[in-house]
């Protein structure tokens, strides 16, 4: 019986479950954009860090974050969705908090005061004579803050993909993922607009407690909200065979008897498909260029334009560049309509829809020569890259879900996460070094002198990344072909 012939009014909890995943990655993205926000004005001068040591910190998050994405993928996918995102969330709000008391163990260490207060910590630290002391001491600690964030945050997008592939058929998964991923966008918009003022008027250590904080309200919400759809109270039979309308009955059988047998997901196997890698390279690609945009861009504006984070163009600036990536959203619809309109099935729809996106970041090559009319030229290209970003990063985590059975969704999330993390890593250092040698040997490059000229080839870079992704993961998966056989 077709869930249209059902008497009952069809219940919409799943849209409650995507609002749930929507504001786990909008915390997600406020407790990595804290230090982003923070670094430059308030903590660089403390600690006497460069770009490099920037780039070193951030480089290593991204290190850390992709080798801790394959394990997460494994750890949700055994725990499964509830327990194993209570987890990720606690762990990493507790990475959050760490930061703020960087200080007082910098202090401690170097002056033997480690009960203290931030400011107190601030003076002591300010008395030590050996800068390179504060700095290197300072960076180690930072960096075991970031290990802990990077090993829970991991958690966040291989059990939202596989709470999306619970909740919704494959038509609609890109959408929903377009939505919750939106919540990337909002973390980062309101980010600029809060994070500066609390660091300004409470101390940078303040910034890093109250969004911290804040994953420990998500998890209450979590552990009374979610539930399986076939088992939740607030899903009725009409939404439940709506979510499954692609439903099949021989990878739930063996879904069935995997779990009775006890046996696992076959990682080594995983690595064996071309779907596999098709995904794990598209990731590589485009991932970095995600967290350039997000890490560097205020140091960019502060760097380039002299708007420290604090002032209020900056701000404003941040906050349109962020809403402008909302636009993400419409990139989880577009293949919804080639799959109803155009009969396609959802991976050629996916593919499609990605070579569309995968134009928009062309326009970064010319953010950096317009922005020698006005810095509002690169806000506005960065926006639109970063919109595009977001559209083609959802519809890249749905090539998951049409390809492998959910039961290996977060496996195969967390190796493409690692690959994905590999570029981050990449970028981030490369960009630190680059900056930092461009500004004292005053580099020229096609026009541009000091700093300038490395922000330029960092921006060609990006622009150019997502047409090869696309290339490369059309030849390895040319037309759509699942997956099943892949436990032990």
């Amino acid at each position: 019986m077709s869930f249209k012939t059902i008497n009952e009014k069809m219940s919409q909890y799943r849209w409650t479950i995507v609002a749930m995943l929507f504001m786990a990655t909008t915390v997600n993205y406020l407790d990595r954009q804290v230090l982003s926000l923070t670094w430059k004005d308030f903590i660089a001068p403390e600690f006497h860090w460069t770009d490099s040591d920037y780039g070193t910190i951030t480089s290593l998050f991204s290190l850390f974050y992709a080798l801790s994405l394959v394990f997460a993928g494994r750890f949700i996918d055994w725990l499964d969705t509830k327990k194993g995102f209570l987890w990720a969330i606690g762990l990493w709000s507790i990475g959050a908090i760490l930061h703020a008391f960087c200080g007082i163990a910098t202090s401690g260490i170097l002056t033997g005061h480690w009960f203290v207060g931030f400011a107190q910590a601030r003076h002591y630290i300010a008395g030590v004579e050996d800068v390179s002391r504060i700095l290197n001491v300072s960076v180690v600690l930072f960096i075991v803050a970031r290990l802990v964030l990077a090993i829970g945050e991991a958690g966040n997008f291989p059990a939202a993909i596989k709470t999306t592939a619970e909740y919704f058929p494959k038509k609609d998964r890109a959408f929903a993922t377009s939505i919750f991923n939106a919540g990337a966008t909002v973390g980062a918009l309101a980010s600029p607009l809060a994070i500066p003022l609390i660091a300004k008027n409470w101390g940078w250590e303040s910034a890093f407690i109250i969004i911290g904080g804040l994953g420990f309200v998500w998890m209450g919400w979590w552990q009374f909200g979610y539930n399986k759809p076939e088992r939740h109270p607030r899903v009725n039979k009409a939404e439940l065979e709506y979510i499954n309308l692609d439903h099949d009955p021989e990878e739930a059988l063996a879904e069935a008897k995997r779990k009775a047998a006890g046996k696992s997901i076959n990682f080594i196997k995983c690595l064996k498909y071309k779907q596999t890698w098709a995904f794990a390279f598209g990731k590589f690609m485009t991932d970095g260029v995600w967290w350039f945009y997000l890490f560097w861009t205020p140091a960019y504006l502060s760097s380039v334009y002299g708007l420290e984070s604090s002032n209020p163009k900056a701000q404003i600036g941040l906050f349109v560049l962020y809403a402008i990536t909302l636009l993400s959203i419409i990139g989880g619809w577009l293949p919804t309509y080639f799959v109803e309109k155009q009969g396609m099935n959802p991976y050629a729809g996916r593919m499609k829809s990605m070579l569309i996106f995968a134009f928009f970041p062309l326009l970064a090559l010319v953010a950096q020569p317009l922005g020698h009319l006005t810095y509002w030229f690169p806000i506005i290209i960065i926006g639109i890259a970063g919109a595009a970003h977001q559209a083609w990063s959802a519809n890249i985590f749905s090539t998951v879900g049409d390809m492998f059975p959910k039961s290996a969704i977060a496996t195969i999330t967390g190796i493409g996460g690692l690959a994905g993390g590999i570029g981050s890593v990449i970028i981030n250092k490369g960009s630190g070094v680059l900056f930092d040698y461009s500004r004292v040997t005053n580099m020229k490059f096609m026009g541009f002198e000091g700093i300038e000229s490395g922000y330029f080839i960092i921006f060609s870079i990006c622009a150019v990344a997502y047409l090869i992704g696309w290339a490369v993961m059309k030849f390895l998966v040319p037309v759509y072909k699942p997956i099943t056989d892949l436990q032990d």
